[in-house]
């Protein structure tokens, strides 16, 4: 696994964390400005690690950093039942950290039509949720190349815990294609490299519409041929029938074979590569009793694989949907 420790640092880390703006989302765009200049000051362990993991990944496909000081629970406000968050909540530290750690890596992005429109989401369980929805809590949350379908997908998903599940049940799985590329065999590469399938979208997306059908062309594997990137959705994606389906059923069978599972506890912050990787989530079962697991996530873009066309873009923006084709 790809963890950093970072408990020798809680102090100077919490102690950046509170020179951030105290309610980050009254000026969100000044708050990740402040957080883009602490970001300098991060301890050269944690900043040479981030800058080594933005260059090149790692074969796992994601960075675990551990040991974040983070509230104790009877300090927190209750697991959010709604969202999005009211603008007046104060900064949490797993927030504050989200901001600092995200912008070292680059640039904070919302999507106009996920969450209405904001940048932070509380990721937290929620009854009659829809099962493609990340609120999703005692089904299993599928394997997903986050927004696969979206030209300007975020280069990483961040998730930061200020709560576990009562049981600590709820698993975060990755599957890198650095580590399952080796197990398809020539064909299947062949079949699934710049091979365009068609993909649906997540319900957001759908523009109120109940079944658009897929309306996104999603290639499974692309650029460098030695070592590619990864567009792959086991609900979304829909591939053509016979040996396009076939290639993608091994694909599938692949990333299951390598699949690594993290389980986050209060202090963990987890960055995943979302251009090399498929993510997932063990059920688990909450209690609705205001301490349930809650998750904080952000989308960064950097500018890898054009997900920074104007050169103009600021951490805080809100972007529209346009499908890949």
């Amino acid at each position: 696994m790809a963890i950093l420790d970072v408990t020798e640092h809680r102090e100077r880390l919490l102690a950046l964390a509170s020179r951030l703006p105290a309610v980050p989302r009254q000026d969100l765009y000044h708050f990740l400005d402040v957080a883009h200049r602490l970001a300098q000051e991060l301890p050269y362990e944690i900043s040479d690690t981030l800058d080594a993991f933005n260059h090149a990944g790692n074969g796992d496909g994601y960075l675990l950093i551990r040991g974040l000081a983070v509230e104790e629970d009877h300090e927190l406000p209750p697991t959010p039942t709604s969202t999005p968050a009211p603008v007046e909540r104060p900064r949490l530290n797993m927030e504050a950290y989200l901001a600092i750690i995200g912008r070292r890596l680059g640039l904070h992005t919302g999507y106009a039509e996920l969450r209405s429109g904001t940048v932070y989401h509380d990721v937290y369980p929620s009854p009659g949720a829809h099962h493609l929805s990340s609120e999703t809590s005692e089904t299993l949350l599928e394997f997903h190349t986050e927004m696969a379908y979206h030209t300007l997908q975020p280069n990483y998903v961040m998730l930061a815990c200020s709560r576990a599940d009562h049981e600590r049940r709820a698993e975060t799985l990755v599957g890198s294609i650095r580590k399952a590329f080796g197990l398809l065999d020539p064909g299947t590469v062949e079949r699934l490299y710049d091979n365009k399938q068609p993909c649906e979208v997540d319900v957001a997306f759908r523009g109120g519409i109940e079944d658009p059908g897929a309306i996104a062309k999603v290639k499974p594997l692309y650029g460098v041929q030695d070592d590619p990137l990864l567009g792959y959705d086991r609900e979304l994606l829909k591939p053509h029938e016979g040996a396009d389906a076939e290639a993608v059923a091994k694909l599938s069978q692949a990333l299951d074979d390598v699949t690594e599972g993290v389980f986050l506890t209060p202090g963990d912050l987890l960055i995943i590569d979302n251009f090399r990787t498929t993510h997932a989530r063990t059920p688990f079962t909450p209690r609705w009793d205001g301490h349930d697991r809650w998750l904080h996530r952000v989308y960064i873009r950097t500018n890898s694989h054009g997900q920074l066309p104007t050169g103009g873009e600021r951490a805080g923006d809100v972007i529209t949907f346009t499908p890949r084709r």
